[in-house]
């Protein structure tokens, strides 16, 4: 077995991204690491199919007719006045993030090991020149982080407006000589402000997952005005109008535990995963502005990291320092400060 899942991770082709062509000297994941990625990103769909094809293969197990299922009035009913409610509640930011938070459930979570550690090689480097030249050396890089050597090796920091303003204004406040622990204060605040904005479309598509059996309810309240309507006419006419009112209770609880709020909760993953990372560049920057090393920092941010992404201490040191012995000297300091 383990055979064929290595002939299946040697036979899968990973493009080469735009990060790599413009440094090429920078170790890639494994093999095997990426395609574990590669498979993350399906598990949202596999998931939808899985949902839809159990419930639509038991109603054929049991001699069901599926086009009794095919109402698109009812699903116009439900899914118009779920997305209404959505409009009605939520100011046009908010919708730009749901979208954006959909999208993402399909597109597996930003925050891989390798991210991890580029971050730590870019803090790292960034910290050190600072321990060497001082943090006025800083200045440069923080006020103009496109044009920063340092900076400039990892495109992905750069792209992210939130990561890169986080240390840049904390690291500029450092050079104006604020305290660690007033920048300690300053950092919590951040990260609160900022999971309260992740957390927003999150609450908001919970809420139209909520309402979905509701509005089922009322799609199948109409079947049934449509239906007295028809009292008196054929018993198959009538059948046929009742069946199709159940289905707006079938439908509008399917969409609501099968679909809508597993995508919700997949957002508040991401929003975890997120804050998260905002911790460890909050333990890696505090760290070292109260006295550790650039090493010890990075090993104290280490250890803050998810442990389901959480790179060995090996790696960040040949990727640090080229495994260098003074970085395994400072092991045991770096656990004492991370631990204290």
């Amino acid at each position: 077995m383990q055979g064929r899942t290595s002939a299946l991770t040697r036979s899968l082709k990973f493009p080469t991204s735009r990060s790599d062509k413009e440094h090429p000297g920078r170790e890639r994941p494994p093999a095997a690491v990426r395609s574990d990625e590669y498979l993350t990103t399906m598990f949202a769909i596999i998931g939808i199919l899985v949902v839809f094809g159990a419930v639509a293969g038991g109603y054929l197990m049991e001699h069901g007719n599926v086009r009794v299922l095919l109402q698109p009035a009812e699903l116009l009913i439900i899914g118009g006045a779920a997305v209404g409610t959505v409009l009605i509640a939520n100011p046009l930011h908010i919708l730009k993030k749901i979208g954006a938070g959909i999208g993402g459930t399909f597109g597996g979570s930003k925050f891989t090991q390798q991210r991890y550690l580029d971050t730590l090689k870019t803090m790292y480097e960034l910290l050190n020149k600072g321990r060497r030249e001082g943090l006025m050396s800083l200045e440069n890089d923080v006020e103009n982080p496109g044009k920063s050597p340092i900076f400039s090796k990892n495109a992905t920091f750069l792209k992210d407006h939130h990561v890169r303003d986080f240390v840049c204004d904390t690291l500029r406040m450092a050079i104006t000589g604020a305290d660690a622990y007033d920048l300690d204060q300053l950092l919590e605040l951040d990260m609160e402000v900022h999971h309260s904005d992740a957390s927003k479309p999150v609450s908001a598509l919970s809420t139209m997952a909520d309402s979905l059996p509701g509005l089922g309810i009322v799609a199948a309240v109409l079947g049934v005005v449509i239906t007295m309507g028809a009292l008196g006419g054929p018993p198959e006419e009538i059948g046929k109008k009742v069946a199709a009112a159940l289905v707006g209770t079938f439908l509008g609880i399917l969409l609501c535990y099968g679909l809508i709020g597993p995508i919700a909760a997949n957002m508040a993953k991401v929003a975890d995963d997120e804050q998260a990372y905002f911790h460890v560049l909050r333990v890696l920057m505090i760290s070292f502005l109260k006295g550790s090393a650039p090493i010890m920092a990075v090993e104290a941010a280490r250890r803050a990291v998810p442990g389901h992404v959480r790179p060995s201490f090996q790696q960040v040191e040949k990727l640090c320092r080229g495994g260098g012995g003074a970085a395994a000297e400072a092991a045991p300091a770096a656990a004492a400060t991370a631990s204290a």
